[in-house]
């Protein structure tokens, strides 16, 4: 960790007690390249929509500047790094969110090796929002692991397929890639790149997914704001065709960057 500051300075003993204790807010998280971001109004769009729905503030055109200085001066001199902005309560009830701005190294540029992946039934609480009630993701990445998997994607009680643990899950079904249609969050990284696959001309869709589909497509990756993932497996059938994962990172270097 580089850096954290609350409303512009570093929090207090008495503030960090409050930010560690309760669990209650939401965030955004984005990878900086010299002093640049992609989809910058998304996130800020994702942060104005999580203050309204969870705490009723409006963020209106002189709060999204001001989160924009926060940024830049939690940066500092930085000019790579990862972001993750997180609007918590107030000190009292009719108090507008307060900013807290952690600063971190950068994500490694090179994905890792492909992951297995483990179906289960489970879906976020309001899920639409990136919320800091992550008990359960992290206790369902862990039993993953201990279960010989890297990770876990989650199917809904109607047997939707949704979301994963931290990033949303495209499938290559040979022709097209195949998004998820369920209540999930869209992940900026998802919005970017199917804006960007509609421009270029990569054929997509989105539509509802049986869990029973899971295993029959050729290929799936994950995307995040940390980058883009191969499958290797899903509940350990294997998938034999990597070309998505391929298709997605050619397609993330066409998103362009905003200054911050």
């Amino acid at each position: 960790m580089l850096n954290v500051e609350l409303n512009g300075r570093a929090p207090d003993v008495a503030e960090l007690h409050r930010l560690v204790s309760v669990n209650y807010g939401h965030f955004t998280s984005l990878q900086v390249r010299d002093g640049r971001a992609r989809g910058l109004a998304l996130h800020l769009a994702r942060l104005a929509d999580g203050a309204e729905e969870l705490s009723g503030h409006r963020v209106g055109v002189a709060e999204e500047h001001r989160l924009l200085t926060l940024i830049r001066h939690a940066l500092g001199p930085v000019r790579d790094a990862s972001v993750r902005v997180t609007l918590v309560p107030g000190p009292q009830p009719d108090s507008p969110p307060d900013v807290l701005v952690s600063i971190s190294d950068p994500e490694p540029r090179h994905p890792g090796p492909p992951l297995r992946l483990q179906s289960v039934r489970y879906a976020r609480d309001l899920p639409e929002h990136k919320h800091r009630g992550t008990f359960m993701l992290n206790y369902h990445r862990r039993e993953a692991r201990l279960a010989g998997f890297d990770d876990r994607v989650f199917v809904t009680a109607d047997g939707s397929v949704s979301e994963g643990t931290a990033w949303n899950v495209a499938l290559w079904d040979g022709e097209q890639v195949v998004w998820p249609a369920a209540p999930m969050l869209r992940g900026v990284t998802m919005v970017l790149l199917q804006i960007a696959m509609s421009m270029n001309g990569t054929p997509w869709t989105l539509r509802p997914v049986d869990a029973s589909e899971l295993t029959t497509f050729a290929g799936a990756a994950t995307v995040n704001s940390t980058g883009i993932s191969d499958v290797a497996s899903i509940d350990e059938v294997p998938l034999v065709d990597h070309r998505l994962a391929k298709i997605l990172a050619e397609t993330w270097n066409e998103v362009p960057w905003d200054e911050l």
